[in-house]
């Protein structure tokens, strides 16, 4: 079946890409692309808070079946776990990657051969995780991708710790976005993931992501093709604030806004010594968190349909 070109294609053969590279280079030598605005050149070799320079820095890449049903299909999604993070959650699952860099650094025709492996074993897209700080370097791998065929949905998989200005610049580019909404409680956020006015940008972040891609549209196959699909992870003892979050998805974003409530968290990294992070979530505080969800009138909860 063919499906729609992605706008990245678009953008391609208008000439637009390459301007949106330029923007994206330009900004590594000042950088700006995350909240953090470090103000580092990374061009000249300096690093950040997240220790990534001018080139792609990756941890690992696969097809990846322990995504949402949308993404993962029959194929699997095509996940390119990237190294480090712009959140530094005591609890993160993935502390090896995010915290400790696990990865190597690439050339941008390695990054971009990545994309075609991945594309040519038959995945239903190209899942970006943890992309904030590596925007240039995604786009900047774009054109040889495209050029060798490359013409599925790429999805940006992130924490929801964005700059609302480097999204701007991505509009028509990625054709799904994946946010988390960790918090309801911007003073939790930086207790547990040590970032300043989580939940201030991330609402901004997340209605930037709204304004361009819409609600998720699946198509007969039941792949995504396009949209918004929200992560939310429950957290114990109401730590994640699962009210405040579901209520501004429904009310600011939409109430067709497609959420993933996730019930799989467990102890990590340095939540052993954080009670209550030192324990599993029961099954009433996932279902209470179910409750929420639909009471404030969201009804598209990835998994569940009783």
């Amino acid at each position: 079946m063919k499906t729609r070109e992605p706008g990245y294609i678009t953008m391609h053969k208008s000439g637009e890409l390459t301007k949106r590279i330029a923007t994206a280079r330009a900004i590594l030598a000042d950088c700006t692309l995350c909240p953090w605005h470090c103000h580092v050149d990374r061009l000249q070799g300096e690093k950040g808070a997240y220790r990534t320079g001018a080139l792609p820095l990756v941890a690992s890449y696969s097809p990846h079946f322990g995504e949402e049903r949308p993404l993962v299909g029959t194929r699997g999604s095509g996940t390119i776990f990237l190294s480090y993070c712009n959140l530094k959650c005591i609890f993160c699952q993935n502390y090896d990657i995010s915290h400790l860099g696990e990865g190597r650094e690439v050339p941008i025709e390695t990054l971009a051969e990545m994309m075609l492996s991945l594309w040519r074993k038959g995945c239903h897209n190209i899942n970006f995780v943890t992309p904030s700080h590596q925007v240039a370097q995604i786009v900047s791998a774009l054109p040889h991708a495209i050029e060798q065929g490359l013409d599925i949905p790429l999805v940006y998989n992130c924490g929801g710790y964005e700059e609302p200005a480097t999204l701007r610049l991505l509009e028509g580019i990625f054709d799904i976005y994946m946010p988390d909404f960790k918090y309801g409680n911007s003073e939790t956020a930086r207790r547990f993931s040590g970032i300043p006015h989580y939940v201030e940008t991330a609402k901004q972040a997340l209605q930037e992501m709204h304004r361009q891609v819409g609600d998720l549209v699946i198509d007969e196959r039941g792949i995504a093709a396009c949209g918004l699909l929200v992560r939310h992870l429950v957290l114990p003892g109401g730590l994640a604030g699962t009210r405040q979050v579901m209520e501004f998805l429904a009310r600011q974003i939409s109430p067709d806004t497609y959420v993933n409530i996730m019930d799989q968290y467990h102890p990590c990294y340095k939540a052993f010594g954080n009670p209550p992070l030192n324990r599993r979530i029961t099954t009433d505080e996932f279902e209470e968190a179910v409750m929420i969800a639909r009471a404030a009138g969201l009804h598209r909860l990835d998994g569940i349909t009783a």
